[in-house]
C-alpha cells in the first residue's frame, strides 16, 4: 500500500505532465496560428503588390490623358489638380491602412487560451 508521501509524489508527477501536455498544446496552437498568419500576410502582400503595380500603371496613364486633353489650355492647372488629387487619396489609403493594421491580433486564439489557463490556474498575484 503506498504511503502518504509516495500519493503526493504521484500527485505532484501527474500535475507536471498536465501542465507540460497543456503547455505542449498551446504552443502548438501558436505555431499553427503563426503559421496560417505568415501565409495569410504572404499572400495579401503579394496581392496588394500587383494590385499597386496595376493602379499606378492605370493612374499614370490617367493623368497622361488629362495634361494631353488640356495642354493647349490650363496645362498647368490639370497638372496640379491631377496631383492635388493623388495626394488626397494617398492620405486616405494611409488612414485605412492604418485602421486595417489595428484591427488584426496576431495569435488571438493563443492568448485567449493562455489567459483562459491563467485564471483556471487561480488567483493572479499582481
Amino acid at each position: 500500500m503506498a504511503g502518504p508521501a509516495e500519493n503526493v509524489i504521484t500527485a505532484a508527477r501527474r500535475l507536471i505532465a498536465n501542465l507540460i501536455a497543456s503547455g505542449e498544446t498551446r504552443l502548438r496552437l501558436a505555431v499553427v496560428e503563426w503559421e496560417a498568419e505568415r501565409d495569410r500576410m504572404l499572400t495579401l502582400l503579394l496581392l496588394a503588390g500587383a494590385g499597386l503595380i496595376m493602379l499606378s500603371f492605370a493612374i499614370g496613364m490617367l493623368l497622361l490623358l488629362v495634361v494631353v486633353v488640356y495642354w493647349e489650355d490650363n496645362r498647368l492647372q490639370a497638372i496640379g489638380i491631377c496631383s492635388a488629387v493623388l495626394f488626397v487619396i494617398a492620405g486616405a489609403l494611409i488612414l485605412s491602412a492604418k485602421r486595417v493594421a489595428k484591427q488584426r491580433k496576431l495569435m488571438a486564439a493563443t492568448l485567449h487560451h493562455l489567459e483562459r489557463d491563467r485564471e483556471a490556474l487561480g488567483p493572479s498575484h499582481d
